[in-house]
């Protein structure tokens, strides 16, 4: 059932409201892309400078350990959206498996940390554009967020398009950079010869000692966020279950190579220690090859990974407030869509907390800017540990009420769980040991307090409600109220 957006929900004849249909016309291609498109961003192409710098070498095995935390963690929350897809993935898992309020909790954490990128993005990619048109930066911002979000208000379809094809560059740039760096190691490119000295020969493999390379991992866990989306996606998906089976394991595995493949290039092409290295290490490994014009194929190349990002941010912030509002946990009027089924409304809430961002970066780049994106630095992490919480309990809830279910497991259950979810414990140790991290993490802790505050005023007050069409103890299908109920 769709609704305009100035329309309420129509009510349900046991006095609730219905909650408006999300559409279901994302494809297997997309999903996989979308997958994709989450966890390859600008910082596989930029950011992985400071991990090389941080690492030499070893960085290798900093993305090899920062992607085994990903994949279990993928794992983990493929097995709960294939038995109980949801809009609110995570969020809803961690409501039914914890309590309501660490669905509250990680459902509007979740939601701050992607309006937070939105604008991130906007700002990175206007940077790249004024380069090549000569108008104000805030104006190209806003530029870009108004096309995207133009593009999620038209239909979820018109995302899932736009991310295929945005997925589809990077892909396309990043096989292209394996192959040919990959030919110029083993000497098969003009002029190249079979050489492997890099890895060694300046200060050894691991230049900085092996504690550096549990201090890059804190970057690299950052550099794969966004894998989760697909499992966003996956309630308007046509076929949820084949899909995210397929995007939590094998797309992972792809995403993994891609990043481990490539940097592996990078510091075999390269000297690690070179200032270029720091700045873009694909375009110094590409001009060392001896490849004409790269830097300009790169920053379009750079350009598409930052608005695939923004796409995908777009539309994940606004199906999480969706979700929110479903349980009650945001306004009602946010679960109102519109003629083509897509929330129209929680599009607009989550932009508009974009646009005033971007004003922000501008205004108070170095204050007020700095400070929004360093109180959402560590709510990746936050979101890892509650999906490893919400696993170990709803896999037990599962196999004791509905075990037919289970058709995606999570590996070594529940040994591995825990050992993920003590490497992300470790990954917070390291936050504030780290100079440079330790004022994300604490910014981060004064998001999660001020969030579970608002709870706890929310639950004093009473005014927490069941979400529509919640089935209660006393539903007919006992399965679906069993695992629904808190």
């Amino acid at each position: 059932m769709s609704h305009s957006p100035t329309s309420p929900p129509t009510p349900r004849s046991g006095g609730q409201a219905d909650t408006p249909q999300l559409s279901r016309s994302l494809r297997n291609r997309h999903m996989s892309m979308i997958a994709i498109g989450g966890a390859i961003g600008a910082g596989l192409f930029v950011g992985s400078g400071s991990v090389i710098k941080t690492a030499g070498p070893a960085a290798i095995v900093s993305y090899c350990l920062a992607g085994a935390l990903v994949l279990c963690t993928m794992r983990m929350l493929g097995e709960m959206v294939v038995a109980k897809p949801s809009s609110g993935s995570f969020s809803d898992y961690a409501r039914t498996a914890i309590g309501p309020w660490a669905g509250f909790t990680i459902g509007w954490l979740y939601w701050y940390y992607y309006v937070i990128i939105v604008a991130v993005e906007a700002v990175a990619g206007a940077a790249i554009l004024h380069a090549w048109i000569d108008a104000p930066l805030w104006l190209l911002a806003m530029g870009l967020m108004f096309v995207m979000t133009a593009t999620n208000l038209l239909s979820v379809k018109s995302f899932g398009e736009f991310e295929f094809w945005f997925s589809s560059i990077k892909v396309a740039a990043i096989i292209a950079f394996l192959v040919v760096g990959t030919l110029f190691v083993v000497g098969a490119w003009p002029g190249a010869s079979f050489d492997f000295s890099n890895l060694t020969s300046h200060g050894g493999f691991a230049p900085n000692g092996f504690t550096s390379i549990f201090s890059a991992i804190v970057v690299v866990i950052f550099a794969f966020g966004g894998a989760e989306i697909v499992t966003i996606a996956a309630a308007e998906s046509k076929e949820p279950e084949r899909s995210v089976a397929r995007a939590t394991t094998g797309i992972i595995w792809r995403i993994i190579l891609f990043y481990v493949g490539s940097i592996f290039l990078v510091v075999t092409i390269v000297p690690w220690d070179g200032a270029e290295v720091l700045k873009s290490p694909y375009v110094a490994a590409l001009n060392t090859i001896g490849v004409d014009g790269i830097g300009t194929v790169m920053d379009i190349v750079i350009l598409t990974a930052v608005l695939s990002v923004l796409n995908s941010s777009v539309y994940v912030s606004s199906r999480m407030v969706f979700a929110l509002a479903e349980h009650g946990d945001a306004p009602r009027w946010l679960v109102a869509t519109n003629r083509r089924n897509v929330p129209a409304r929680a599009i607009l809430a989550g932009t508009a907390v974009g646009w005033i961002s971007v004003l922000l970066a501008y205004l108070s780049p170095d204050k007020v800017f700095t400070y929004l994106v360093n109180s959402s630095g560590a709510i990746a992490i936050f979101m890892y540990l509650l999906i490893g919480a919400s696993q170990l309990r709803m896999r037990r809830k599962l196999e004791r009420e509905a075990p037919e279910r289970l058709t995606l497991k999570m590996w070594l259950y529940p040994y591995l769980t825990w050992v993920v979810i003590l490497g992300f414990l470790g990954v917070l140790v390291a936050m504030a040991v780290i100079d440079d991290q330790r004022t994300q993490l604490f910014t981060s802790i004064g998001s999660l307090a001020v969030v579970l505050a608002a709870y706890g005023i929310r639950r004093a007050r009473g005014t927490h409600r069941p979400s529509a069409g919640t089935p209660s103890a006393s539903t007919p299908d006992t399965e679906t109220a069993a695992l629904t109920t808190h």
